[in-house]
């Protein structure tokens, strides 16, 4: 939050990537974004803003988006989504690659009006940003990956966890149990576990179903 006023911003979100069969998924490790603009904004958005055209590693001057204008953005945002990222405030948001270990981290930065951002102190904050995050790698790498499963992994696993077999989950989903097993045992691995009963103990335990 220090950092955050020195630089003239509003609000700040640290933000992982990570990768599954499905997309990249947005995991949000720290914030201060109101939690229903969170909502609204949704992940994929958050996603794309962290690994837009915009955002830039440590050392290269950043460029603002602009909610208001956003058809200058080559489709970066729709219209609609700089609408509604301007009336929740964020009207100016800057995107930081951040340098720590193996993990793709980024830095959201963003203010209710355009140009209250501090460019230099912004340049500064993401090496400070960069510095702090690579002393606690195991505790960004936890939050990280809190819940690394797909929306269809996590449902394949529940079904199997309630008791369905591989054919009734396909039916469920309609997918079929090829696709079934193919998800549970990418949350096998994601899990590092043995066996679907494992990876199913796992998830109860971390309250991923």
């Amino acid at each position: 939050m220090q950092l955050t006023a020195e630089i003239g911003a509003d609000s700040y979100m640290l933000v992982a990537i990570v990768h599954d069969q499905d997309r990249n998924d947005a995991r949000i490790v720290s914030s201060n974004w109101i939690f229903d603009a969170i909502e609204l904004i949704g992940k994929r958005l958050i996603a794309g803003l962290a690994q837009g055209a915009l955002t830039v590693a440590p050392g290269i001057r950043p460029h603002p988006l602009v909610a208001s204008r956003a058809p200058e953005t080559d489709g970066l945002i729709t219209g609609e989504e700089a609408r509604l990222l301007d009336v929740l405030g964020h009207a100016e948001i800057y995107s930081l690659r951040l340098n720590v270990g193996r993990q793709r981290l980024f830095a959201l930065f963003s203010a209710a009006t355009a140009g209250s951002i501090d460019q230099p102190a912004l340049m500064r904050a993401q090496l400070k940003c960069c510095y702090a995050l690579s002393h606690i790698p195991q505790l960004i790498a936890a939050a990280a990956m809190q819940d690394p499963l797909s929306d269809r992994e996590r449902e394949c696993l529940f079904w199997v966890s309630e008791g369905k077999t591989t054919d009734e989950v396909a039916v469920i989903l309609g997918v079929s149990s090829n696709t079934v097993n193919s998800y549970i045992t990418h949350a096998i691995q994601k899990f590092a576990a043995s066996n679907r009963a494992m990876a199913i103990a796992t998830a109860i335990r971390s309250g991923i179903i």
